[in-house]
């Protein structure tokens, strides 16, 4: 693990995968003084108030958190009702040479963990996807992608919350609401949440 400050209210750990990511998260989010914890693929940003604690301390907790690994605990989980209708789950079977049951079975069939969340609000990155449905993004991106479509792009999968550009390949759909600004918390998928896809 590496430390690095960020500014004078934060400290920036990275790190080699995320699952070290999201122990690191779940062993540090106790300590006094955080004002928030944001993970990513391979960081996660600790910001404190320095009034209540410090750098030092903070660094203390993470390199002890990093030393003691220990396995996280299961989030809660949230089940996703998805119709595997997406344009792209037939090109997506045929590059990786297996049919589309196959492509919706080895999907749906997966548990996942919300590693982290990004690039729209409600966006969460999954890990936990089948090795063998691996395939890269689109080479150019489409400029519209609907609200509740289920995408697939590198090791990840992931639920569009609502309409944006997009380059992630599309295996089907959702009704579930992803992002409710009247809900607390608004996002329905957070950091450590798991996650089964349900097809219907």
């Amino acid at each position: 693990m590496r430390l690095l400050p960020y500014g004078d209210r934060a400290l920036l750990a990275e790190v080699d995968d995320n699952p070290t990511v999201l122990a690191l998260r779940e062993a540090v989010a106790t300590e006094p003084g955080l004002l928030n914890i944001v993970p990513a693929s391979r960081t996660l940003l600790v910001e404190f108030d320095p009034g209540l604690t410090s750098a030092q301390a903070i660094r203390t907790a993470l390199t002890a958190a990093d030393a003691v690994p220990r396995p996280m605990s299961a989030g809660p989980l949230v089940e996703i009702d998805v119709r595997y209708d997406g344009a792209d789950l037939r090109a997506v079977a045929g590059e990786l040479r297996l049919s589309g049951e196959e492509v919706v079975r080895r999907h749906a069939g997966a548990t996942y963990t919300v590693a982290f969340c990004g690039f729209s609000p409600g966006f969460a990155y999954l890990t936990g996807l089948d090795p063998a449905l691996h395939v890269p993004r689109l080479p150019e991106p489409r400029t519209s992608v609907p609200a509740g479509a289920v995408g697939i792009a590198g090791e990840f999968t992931g639920v569009y919350p609502r309409s944006s550009p997009g380059g992630w390949r599309l295996l089907g759909h959702t009704d579930a609401p992803l992002w409710d600004s009247s809900r607390t918390p608004p996002a329905l998928l957070t950091p450590g949440t798991t996650v089964r896809f349900r097809p219907r």
